[in-house]
């Protein structure tokens, strides 16, 4: 259906116009073989398993997530097998491994897509960026992408919950006349609330700048100053956090997330609304060059670059441990570990 997203009218899928029965009807000859079982293969491997799909897992034996996988229900040599084996026996091989992963393996998938199989993303980077990636797929598969707006954790918790995470979905190759369907289909079965088209560059472009961006990157950049600022003033670590973290992730995006910005102004104190509505534009005249910074690297291949670099290298997850500790070991989520202790529902 064609919605209109402000003044602008959009193609978007919903669960009554695709209801679940229709799509599990379009799939019923298919088997899907969920590759790699990280960040997004156990939240959509689940889900479509519990919404009655024919669903494997391929995974590298002996790894970590082999174990995650047989602790989550799935049986080794019935529903979970080595990589190349589920590249075998699927016909949509849906590649969630890290965009690195997707590197090394594409040999291996790229022999096993015999004509009318489809090739499954949810994420632009391996074929927006082929020249770096060398992932160039034959032209007799089907090559199609739903990409969660979130994180797979999210995608379950929200499935579990009776509720949906909104997906965009593109096709890049329609080889058998029903990349659609089995498109939309798939949406509908990993548990998204609703579907919006775009395309495999619009999603890598737009998901590298969110990443780096207001989703994570800014975040903790804007989070980091404003609690220096409060600290170098005199305020205690406890007062520091909550006024910078905790009265945002508990108290005002949920507010956001239910009516929007201006519903949660209208919910705050008038002097928290006079200083927001005077501030709020500064803050974006100082950011956006930043931002424009940023989305020209994501455009121009330079961010793929870094990632494909660093991601590949033999001790990335050692060096990673290493940033992510400075990050956990720091004042500010240190304070934070001991306010999310207090929280009433933890105690």
């Amino acid at each position: 259906m064609k919605l209109k997203f402000g003044t602008v009218e959009e193609n978007v899928v919903t669960r009554e116009e695709f209801p679940l029965e229709k799509a599990k009807e379009v799939l019923k000859n298919e088997v899907i073989a969920v590759l790699g079982y990280g960040v997004q293969g156990p939240g959509q491997a689940l889900n479509l398993k519990d919404n009655g799909f024919n669903v494997i897992v391929g995974q590298r034996k002996g790894s970590k997530t082999w174990d995650k996988a047989v602790a989550d229900g799935w049986v080794p040599g019935e529903t979970l097998f080595e990589l190349e084996e589920a590249c075998e026996k699927g016909t949509i091989l849906q590649f969630l491994l890290s965009d690195a992963g997707q590197i090394a393996l594409w040999p291996t998938v790229k022999k096993h897509l015999t004509p009318g199989k489809a090739l499954y993303f949810s994420h632009g980077f391996g074929i927006t960026y082929k020249d770096q990636t060398g992932i160039i797929p034959p032209k007799d598969v089907d090559v199609i992408l739903v990409a969660p707006k979130g994180s797979g954790t999210s995608l379950r918790r929200m499935f579990v919950e009776g509720r949906g995470l909104n997906s965009s979905f593109a096709i890049y190759q329609d080889a058998t006349g029903n990349a659609r369907d089995r498109v939309v289909a798939l949406g509908i079965g990993v548990g998204s609330g609703y579907l919006f088209e775009t395309d495999f560059y619009k999603e890598v472009t737009s998901d590298l700048t969110g990443e780096r961006g207001t989703l994570m990157g800014a975040i903790q950049g804007i989070f980091a100053a404003q609690y220096e600022v409060l600290r170098a003033n005199g305020h205690s670590p406890s007062e520091a956090f909550n006024e910078t973290v905790e009265e945002l992730t508990q108290s005002l995006m949920p507010l956001v997330a239910e009516n929007g910005m201006d519903w949660m102004y209208a919910n705050c104190s008038t002097t928290a609304q006079r200083g927001a509505l005077d501030w709020w534009k500064p803050f974006r005249d100082a950011t956006k060059p930043v931002f424009e910074e940023l989305y020209n690297s994501v455009k121009t291949g330079k961010e793929a670059a870094k990632s494909i670099e660093s991601n590949s290298k033999s001790d990335y997850r050692v060096k990673l441990e290493e940033e992510l500790k400075e990050l956990r070991d720091s004042e500010m989520w240190q304070a934070g570990a001991t306010v999310r202790k207090l929280r009433p529902e933890n105690n």
